[in-house]
């Protein structure tokens, strides 16, 4: 079973135990979801006046993805935190359309941005980050794919969800991405 989500069914069960109440309360150290990806990235409530991002400033954010879960059936650790960016930031007060996010991969990470069928054909399961990449895409997260790594592996370009961008290399997305002005998180 997919332990991130059972996690996230235990916050959900615990959000709806409570009434909703861990969402609006922000005064506890509780765990939250949302709202830029509502079933993905618990969030930890920090304590009021956390150093954190200017909610009047426009942000250009980028992550590097390069390797999968460790067991099969799971989400991408890196993906959730994308989603926990987002939602974290959201939460304290910086307007979502304020942060624009890419996310370049390459390596055995390519695997998580096969279509379901896709992943099926190749590691016998469907592709268990369907639901997270969703919800990523729905909130404007840009994802650049190595196209090395696609040949490399020999991946045809139909075989990725059609909001993966196809790159001339990892490298070069990078390189553009900060050209453009994007902050790369370094972890």
């Amino acid at each position: 079973m997919n332990t991130h989500y059972v996690k996230a069914m235990l916050l959900l069960c615990l959000w709806v135990c409570s009434g909703g109440a861990m969402a609006d309360d922000h005064s506890s150290n509780g765990i939250t979801l949302g709202p830029v990806v509502p079933d993905f990235g618990p969030v930890m409530l920090p304590p009021a006046g956390a150093y954190n991002l200017d909610p009047n400033t426009h942000f250009k954010v980028s992550i590097d993805i390069g390797e999968t879960a460790e067991f099969p059936g799971d989400l991408n650790r890196k993906l959730v935190s994308v989603a926990r960016f987002l939602n974290m930031n959201a939460q304290y007060g910086v307007p979502a359309e304020n942060i624009e996010f890419s996310v370049v991969v390459h390596g055995m990470a390519a695997n998580d941005f096969l279509t379901d069928a896709a992943h099926a054909r190749r590691l016998n399961d469907p592709n268990p980050n369907t639901a997270l990449l969703d919800q990523l895409n729905a909130a404007g997260v840009k994802v650049y794919l190595c196209s090395q790594t696609a040949a490399f592996h020999q991946m045809a370009a139909d075989e990725f969800r059609p909001d993966v961008i196809m790159a001339l290399s990892a490298m070069s997305a990078h390189v553009r991405l900060q050209q453009e002005g994007y902050s790369l998180i370094p972890f």
